[in-house]
């Protein structure tokens, strides 16, 4: 660790140098910080590396990239530092934005007082403090990059004067260069997640503010800009993200004078956060990926999360998940025969969904008592079906839903001012429901002690923890402030209490299907699920983007019945298990209903799935639009380059067909390779109206050849998939 002192940074000012330059480098990508004591820490270079390393070489960057003062505006160079500030002349978004209850300290100007650099070989951090010494403020900046070249940055302010500081904002801000011309980011809703929207990057501030309390199934997710019409392989991008589970703001901001910037924090509620003397408020990680076309930007993403210490490392088990199998209609004897059947297919996790506590028989009642259903479960019958389930080699799994109580419980009759509400008035209700405040210390207590009896006294080793509404009106009883801040925090503590008193306890993120996918909530869980959608031709799109943040292994992903229950959409097993196969694969399906023959091939399925696995979730992620958008191609590639599964999926019909050849990229230019039909009922026919020459004995050609030429599929109908398994040919 380096530490450089503010005498040290500004003893060269006689020489007309006071600016110390740090470069994080990693992976190809590079983040120059200037640090001085007029703009305080800046961001000379985000981006490809430049190579640029000794302090000359990145002064002389810094200079290269200083715009002449021709904007009719201050008679300075207007920078926007990482927390951009209104006296240097900055008239876009404050990084911070607050006073003192009297008015007072609304523009502060931080000076850099020290300088930590600590260089690993896992990434290098950077440490910037500063200080507003006549407003009592100060500061602390936290920049790192990891070996991935994914930089994310926080910033902790502190009040350090006398009287309460009020905080509206703290916002991190990174530069983009000019060639960032398009906006890509996400929308969504309930069943439909993560659905694309381009725009062009014009003057002014497109900002993306989430105020559903939780992340929400509209969330912008990842803010992406870059080179006009870039794609999945091509164009330089540059993208950010949010790492936070409640209210939270993401913006693209252009300003008169040509910068462009991405800036995002948490977005904080009026009142929310007031510092007392000595109090501190610390943001959430802000995220930050560059790299040419979306895949590279995911693989970094991807790596990134993959070298945590408490990544998932063990085989994504398949799993069995009764929801639209049974709802509500809890019974031991066929929730037995379900298990028989799952068990039967190859299912390694079984899950007990919504209705087994309290007065649960519908979503009316019940949240908060998390006891088992005596009407139901009772006389040692949950029991009996927990000791069935792992009688028959499976883990057991429960849903709960910690956060939410029904108004129709014992808790909320017992406990109302456990409530988040706005005084005088309980919110709205959605499905039925209101929030627990978890920062209430007999309401967490109340919480954790329920679960964790479960747990133990069942050896429950999966929670599905669900989060089904939003928080609005969400104030404290305790505090009498808006209570979104605090209550995600508690969230947190909670997860991470849970998974320290039991460490082989997995903790899947559910919220209302996907409304809670940030790296927030990933710090304390092992999988989202990505949608409560479970049609095929929707879930392709949800997951395609999902996978933009996170990798496959995290993304849980379930074959449905034939007819899908949120759309009625009809389509084949095939299509359905090919799908899912793409992410944690599991089953949500009544099995009582099918038929012989689709048990048969669901077996097939889950076996293709658990020899695959250790490639989908280990390797790289690489996707195209093809035949104007119709033709989807997805495929993962191992780390050694030795190994490929490709997906080629028909999504609607094109305006010519058979569709062409299409292109295998990612693999090892000049190795050879066997290309062969996969996954079960690939060899099913030989129609060489439907398969092309080559299907039925597969290919053997040079991964330059693949990415150039590529191989013809088969005629598919549109909602089909081909499978491509792609092997290096060793000598």
């Amino acid at each position: 660790m380096t530490i450089t002192t503010l005498d040290e940074l500004l003893r060269d000012e006689k020489n007309g140098d006071s600016t110390t330059y740090v470069s994080l480098n990693a992976a190809g990508v590079a983040c120059v910080l200037a640090v001085s004591s007029d703009t305080g820490a800046r961001i000379v270079h985000w981006g490809a590396d430049t190579g640029a390393r000794t302090p000359a070489e990145l002064q002389q960057l810094d200079l290269s990239v200083a715009p002449p003062l021709a904007t009719n505006g201050v008679d300075e160079r207007v920078i926007a530092s990482i927390l951009p500030e209104g006296r240097t002349g900055w008239t876009g978004a404050p990084g911070i934005a607050g006073h003192r209850l009297d008015g007072g300290a609304w523009t502060p100007y931080l000076v850099p007082t020290a300088l930590r650099v600590d260089e690993r070989a896992d990434g290098t951090t950077v440490i910037v403090d500063a200080a507003d010494l006549e407003n009592g403020l100060a500061v602390r900046l936290d920049v790192e990059m990891d070996a991935a070249g994914v930089m994310r940055l926080r910033a902790e302010l502190t009040n350090t004067g006398e009287t309460p500081y009020a905080l509206d904002a703290l916002e991190l801000a990174l530069p983009v260069p000019t060639l960032a011309d398009d906006i890509l980011d996400f929308a969504g809703r309930w069943a439909n997640e993560r659905t694309p929207q381009r725009q062009d990057f014009v003057v002014g501030s497109h900002v993306r503010e989430g105020r559903h309390g939780r992340t929400g199934a509209d969330a912008a997710t990842v803010l992406s800009v870059g080179a006009r019409d870039f794609s999945f392989d091509s164009g330089e991008i540059w993208s950010m993200h949010v790492g936070f589970s409640g209210n939270h703001r993401v913006a693209a901001e252009r300003t008169f004078d040509g910068t462009r910037l991405l800036r995002g924090g948490e977005l904080l509620l009026p009142g929310e956060i007031v510092l007392a003397a000595g109090e501190s408020y610390e943001s959430p990680w802000v995220y930050a990926v560059h790299g040419v076309g979306l895949d590279a930007v995911a693989a970094r993403f991807h790596t990134h999360l993959r070298a945590r210490a408490a990544h998932p490392t063990s085989a994504r088990p398949v799993v069995m998940n009764v929801w639209e199998a049974v709802y509500f209609n809890h019974d031991l004897d066929e929730i037995t025969q379900l298990a028989d059947l799952a068990a039967e297919a190859g299912v390694e996790r079984f899950v007990l969904d919504d209705g087994w506590f309290g007065a649960r028989r519908d979503d009316t009642a019940g949240l908060g008592d998390w006891v088992i259903a005596d009407d139901v479960w009772g006389d040692g019958r949950f029991g009996r079906l927990v000791d069935h389930v792992n009688g028959l080699g499976m883990e057991f799994g429960l849903w709960f839903e910690p956060e939410m109580v029904n108004l129709d419980s014992d808790l909320a009759r017992a406990h109302p001012e456990w409530l988040l509400q706005a005084p005088g008035r309980i919110p709205v209700p959605a499905r039925n429901q209101q929030v627990l405040d978890l920062t209430h210390p007999g309401a967490y207590a109340h919480v954790r002690d329920q679960i964790s009896a479960l747990v133990r006294g069942y050896g429950i080793g999966f929670i599905k923890w669900d989060h089904n509404r939003d928080l609005v009106d969400a104030g404290s009883t305790r505090t009498g402030r808006a209570g979104v801040h605090a209550q995600t925090l508690a969230v947190y503590r909670l997860l991470a209490e849970l998974r320290e008193t039991f460490p082989a306890l997995e903790i899947e993120s559910c919220s209302s299907g996907g409304a809670r996918v940030d790296l927030g909530i990933l710090q304390h869980t092992d999988r989202v699920w990505a949608s409560d959608c479970i049609d095929a031709h929707e879930r392709q799109q949800i997951q395609r983007w999902t996978a933009q943040l996170i990798p496959l292994e995290l993304i849980g992903s379930h074959v449905g019945e034939e007819r899908a229950h949120t759309t009625g959409r009809r389509l084949d097993l095939s299509f359905r298990a090919a799908s899912a196969v793409f992410g944690h694969f599991g089953i949500e399906w009544d099995l009582r209903t099918a038929s012989a023959d689709e048990l048969a091939e669901l077996r097939e399925w889950v076996a293709f799935y658990k020899n695959m696995r250790p490639l989908l979730h280990t390797g790289t992620l690489v996707r195209r639009d093809l035949e104007d958008g119709a033709l989807w191609m997805q495929g993962v590639v191992s780390p050694e380059l030795d190994r490929a599964i490709f997906a080629i999926s028909l999504r609607d019909r094109p305006a010519t067909w058979p569709a062409g050849s299409v292109r295998l990229p990612g693999l090892d230019a000049t190795r050879t390779y066997r290309v062969s039909a996969a996954g079960p009922g690939a060899l099913r026919t030989v129609d060489p109206r439907i398969v092309p020459a080559w299907w039925t004995e597969g290919l053997v050609l040079s991964g330059a050849s693949l990415a150039a030429a590529g191989v013809q599929i088969p005629a598919l109908q549109p909602d089909h998939t081909a499978l491509l398994l792609v092997d290096e040919v060793r000598a």
